[in-house]
């Protein structure tokens, strides 16, 4: 079966409608693909390819593979461990590939719909949606893994989350998380530093707590890399790791309205 690989900088819908393969395969400009990347993902769509199911029936027809962070610095080692699972983080009955890798039957993308080409951001999480809805689960492969740099300093990664935020917005995704962000920083955390000042000294370890808990995934995917670093290369990284969460959970609060508003005015139309 002939197979046709993508560029997600390139317009995935046009160039996807161009290729010629059954099999579309997706990854990212500028990422560094494992020598059998290509072999391990689409395995499962090539040793008996599954035509779109009917009457019931579910084939492969949807490959998710996996992505891991290439560091270059401690900063990038530290946002790669705040925003990227580790693989048993992963829950392959629920997981969204990234188009960074994956690989579906061009078939299956056409009778979802394709990408939302009216979305900027976002618009993988839509089309994995749709997938799932409309054929169960992608097929998780973690052996197939992309490499790629995240963003080299807290501007980049905040114009990045600001992105993602405004796209989820628009496409009106994931409402109850972004609830819970604007709970947590407009009235839990006011409500408990002033509840430390004028009730009782001892509830800033509640705080102390709080944010330990909210940093401890990160920390778990860090500490297996904390061995190649200095010690006050340590410290800058668990710095990073806070300082991170919180420029991340800002930016999703300010980008989401952005979308909000976009649709509200779009409706209006």
């Amino acid at each position: 079966m002939k197979v046709s690989v993508i560029l997600t900088v390139l317009n995935e819908s046009e160039s996807i409608r161009a290729a010629s393969g059954e099999i579309i395969v997706s990854t990212d400009a500028g990422v560094r693909c494992e020598p059998d990347w290509l072999e391990k993902l689409i395995h499962p769509l090539t040793p008996d390819p599954s035509p779109l199911p009917t009457a019931g029936e579910r084939g492969v027809v949807a490959v998710a593979g996996f992505f891991r962070a290439d560091p270059q610095n401690v900063f990038e080692m530290a946002l790669g461990a705040t925003t990227l699972p580790d693989v048993r983080d992963v829950n392959p009955q629920t997981f969204l590939p990234s188009s960074r890798s994956v690989a579906f039957c061009k078939s299956a993308w056409e009778a979802v719909g394709g990408y939302p080409e009216w979305l900027d951001y976002c618009e993988d999480v839509i089309f994995d949606l749709k997938m799932r809805e409309k054929f169960g689960p992608f097929v998780f492969v973690p052996e197939a893994v992309v490499h790629f740099r995240p963003r080299p300093n807290l501007r980049a990664f905040f114009r990045q989350y600001h992105q993602y935020a405004r796209g989820d917005g628009k496409a009106n995704l994931f409402p109850r998380q972004h609830a819970i962000r604007y709970l947590t920083y407009l009235v839990v955390a006011p409500l408990l530093v002033y509840a430390a000042i004028t009730v009782s000294p001892w509830l800033w370890l509640v705080g102390v707590f709080a944010g330990l808990a909210y940093v401890r995934l990160p920390l778990r995917r860090l500490r297996p890399r904390l061995k190649e670093l200095s010690l006050s290369d340590q410290l800058k990284a668990l710095v990073y790791i806070l300082v991170i969460r919180v420029v991340g959970d800002v930016a999703k609060m300010v980008g989401y309205p952005v979308g909000v508003w976009w649709r509200v005015k779009a409706a209006r139309l």
